[in-house]
């Protein structure tokens, strides 16, 4: 990417592996990095908000979005519509500002066909009966729709291997420093640095 333009990282994973939990302790770590708040036409839960966990809008709102092409990327998971708006990205890229999606893994391979550069990161749980724990732990789901997350979750951890990167989220502190390592590796890598190198040179002169 340009050296003025902001970069894209993407988590995704199955539903209670914790990437949510993850995703706010990166925003925390790293004050730099802007969150890409979804629409959704789901109910919010008790503790959510709206403008800061997702906006949540009618499924006619949803639509009218998807045939004005605003949504970048969107899919029907459960029965409601989750998806990112264009403007939201394209505004914050050309800031210059760094972006944090936590989406689904339909929408990560179509941020990635819209913006190649983006950075995927795929977070797995321990094991499938460490997941079945944690769903029903959280206690936000009837048992039918805890069933239908463990179903699904089989083809998408088997997704995982078109993402850039997997981190395992069998300790939590131990995920937090590998995405960590991840967004710092990226940043500096020769491709984002080398124009500030190229400015370091001419004091040499």
């Amino acid at each position: 990417m340009n050296k003025d333009l902001g970069d894209i990282f993407v988590i995704s994973a199955p539903s209670g592996t914790g990437k949510t939990t993850l995703a706010g302790r990166l925003l925390s770590d790293f004050p730099t990095l802007v969150f890409s708040v979804s629409y959704t036409t789901r109910p919010p839960r008790s503790n959510e908000i709206n403008g800061k966990d997702y906006f949540f809008i009618s499924k006619g709102e949803f639509e009218k979005k998807i045939a004005q092409g605003e949504m970048i990327e969107w899919a029907e998971v459960y029965g409601n519509y989750y998806g990112t708006s264009a403007t939201f990205l394209r505004q914050k890229i050309e800031e210059g500002k760094d972006i944090l999606l936590d989406i689904d893994i339909q929408g990560a391979k179509q941020v990635k066909q819209r913006f190649p550069e983006s950075v995927l990161i795929f977070i797995s749980p321990p094991s499938f009966k460490e997941l079945e724990y944690r769903l029903k732990k959280r206690g936000t789901d009837p048992p039918e729709i805890i069933a239908k997350r463990l179903q699904a979750a089989k083809l998408e951890m088997e997704a995982a291997k078109d993402f850039d990167h997997i981190v395992i989220n069998d300790d939590f502190k131990k995920a937090i420093r590998e995405i960590k390592a991840i967004i710092v590796a990226y940043k500096t890598r020769v491709t984002k640095r080398w124009w500030q190198v190229k400015n370091i040179l001419r004091s040499f002169e």
